[in-house]
């Protein structure tokens, strides 16, 4: 159980090293023996976990959606904005969701598969889409595939300016006012008047799904 405690805590280790090298850097530009000196590790002990840098940023890709959901609301517009907003405060304080992100907007990552973070979240937001559909939350027109790929595809644009302008700091600004803009022609009036769009939102959300210090305590001792 040791042994196997030891391989995961290496992968993680390159993986975080491989997520700050990639961030910084790009896909193209890093290079295997930069995220080794980041890691601190052998090249055995990368090669084992991660044959190729390709693998490594696949890896970035899948560890950066290691997240647990948004609790069920009774408001099912309400968890799809606590999702989306989740989203974007994470990508403001979890370096491996920056390079994750940064992976799937990179067209220099050639041979890297970048369908999956779109797909995956294109696949989440629909799901609550179709719950908020079926609870009378959404105007008759909407077809939820369609706002699903709207709302995906204009959060990946978002997350880019931001990140151009000035480095993510007023991505749940931004993130925001997206929200305020879309769901007015999506969604019911006395629905959308009892949502909480404000930026802060997603703070909030992650201090919900943070363990408590007696949980953190108990896992620990779990651990041990």
């Amino acid at each position: 159980m040791a042994k196997q405690d030891r391989a995961i805590r290496t992968r993680l280790t390159i993986l975080t090293a491989a997520a700050k090298v990639f961030e910084a850097r790009g896909y193209q530009a890093a290079t295997i023996s930069e995220i080794l000196a980041e890691a601190g590790v052998t090249k055995g002990a990368l090669y084992f976990h991660f044959p190729s840098k390709e693998h490594l940023a696949q890896g970035v890709l899948r560890e950066q959606d290691q997240w647990l959901p948004v609790p069920d609301r009774p408001c099912k517009l309400q968890q799809f904005v606590d999702t989306v907003l989740l989203h974007a405060y994470r990508l403001q304080t979890d370096p491996m969701v920056r390079a994750g992100v940064r992976l799937s907007l990179d067209q220099q990552a050639h041979g890297v598969d970048r369908s999956g973070p779109f797909l995956r979240w294109g696949g989440i937001i629909g799901e609550l889409l179709e719950k908020a559909q079926a609870q009378g939350e959404l105007l008759p027109h909407v077809k939820t595939a369609e706002t699903a790929e709207v709302t995906v595809g204009a959060f990946a644009g978002v997350q880019a300016m931001s990140q151009a302008v000035c480095e993510h700091q007023d991505l749940l600004a931004r993130t925001s006012v997206l929200l305020r803009h879309l769901l007015p022609s999506v969604t019911l009036s006395s629905v959308l008047a009892s949502v909480d769009l404000t930026p802060n939102r997603g703070g909030a959300v992650f201090a919900e799904l943070r363990p408590r210090p007696a949980e953190e305590e108990r896992a620990a001792s779990q651990d041990g």
